[in-house]
């Protein structure tokens, strides 16, 4: 397996782990820590989708030369 995809496998193990602890320490229920550990990661996906289509866009705007 590249490591670039290993890399991205470990780190979203890294990402759930984590977003299900935190989610079962405030809660104290597997059920909504495991959705919440589920859904989460999919919605950041889809905003940073969309952050990067900001930046892209941000910095075409700033490199478009300026007319006197």
């Amino acid at each position: 397996m590249p490591r670039d995809l290993t890399k991205t496998f470990t780190y979203l193990s890294l990402h759930l782990t984590i977003g299900f602890s935190v989610a079962y320490a405030m809660t104290g229920s597997a059920h909504v820590a495991g959705g919440i550990a589920l859904v989460e990661p999919c919605i950041n996906a889809v905003a940073f989708f969309f952050h990067e289509r900001a930046w892209k866009r941000a910095g075409a705007q700033h490199t478009r030369p300026a007319f006197a």
